[in-house]
């Protein structure tokens, strides 16, 4: 049966203590937060929910949508305080708008930005394990820099996927890739310097970015050099997986841009 009203809400959350955003059996999930929630506002109104896409385990979104399908219209300025003040804290509503009846939010998602923050040479204060992960060691950061430009560019991320089907489409454009200072996110409690992948495209793989990332800090640790990265890309390649994974608490959901 249709529904009377369709919603595009636009939410952020820290990930560090759910199970990512779909829901699962007996697990915590941002989604199951969110419906939660719903539920208790909407007060027996009936509604459906439907992410953008999923995340990881531990990662945070600085922006996310869902598609709020709806039987009474909704006052956005009320929906938005009411959400606020009864979900937890570390989620909330940014915004609430109408969208068309034809407009679907995964297909209508045009570009992603993922952020990936970083430190290294030094063990962090524990409160920065929600945002940044710190490896202990020295990387070369500049190498790190000219390896993640490699990315850039439509290839096969086979290797750069966990258990793809054969359905899986695993060939990808990536549209930017770079490593900067980061000078986005900041906390007291963070290192002096710190750094940030940025990464956008129209849609990932499962578990890419971590995988990226964690082939980056193998270049700068100097476990792998820049014609591992190239030839993990070709389809024809003899390498069979790239076996190392970031931590989750670094990859942070940083934009979206809908059609």
């Amino acid at each position: 049966m249709k529904y009377e009203c369709n919603y595009l809400v636009e939410i952020q959350f820290l990930g560090f203590r759910f199970h990512g955003w779909q829901k699962q059996p007996e697990l915590k999930t941002v989604h199951l937060m969110v419906d939660k929630t719903l539920r208790f506002i909407l007060n027996g109104v009936r509604f459906k929910s439907l992410g953008v896409g999923r995340t990881d385990a531990r990662v945070s979104a600085n922006f996310f949508a869902f598609q709020l399908f709806i039987d009474e219209k909704q006052d956005f300025n009320t929906f938005i305080e009411l959400f606020n003040t009864n979900s937890p804290g570390d989620v909330r509503v940014m915004s609430i708008k109408k969208v068309a009846d034809d407009f679907n939010i995964m297909n209508n998602a045009k570009e992603k930005e993922y952020r990936y923050y970083f430190s290294h040479s030094q063990k962090n204060h524990p409160y920065s394990a929600p945002f940044i992960t710190g490896y202990v060691h020295e990387l070369d950061i500049n190498l790190m820099k000219t390896a993640a430009e490699l990315f850039i560019g439509e290839h096969d991320f086979t290797r750069y996927c966990t258990k793809p089907s054969p359905e899986t489409q695993v060939v990808r454009e990536i549209i930017s890739c770079t490593i900067e200072a980061n000078t986005y996110l900041k906390a007291n409690f963070f290192p002096e310097e710190s750094f940030v992948l940025r990464i956008k495209g129209k849609g990932f793989l499962r578990n890419q970015i971590r995988l990226i990332m964690g082939a980056l800090s193998d270049i700068g640790s100097g476990k792998i050099d820049l014609n591992y990265i190239k030839e993990s890309l070709k389809a024809d390649s003899n390498i069979n997986i790239v076996r190392t994974i970031a931590p989750a608490s670094g990859l942070h959901l940083h934009h979206i841009d809908f059609d």
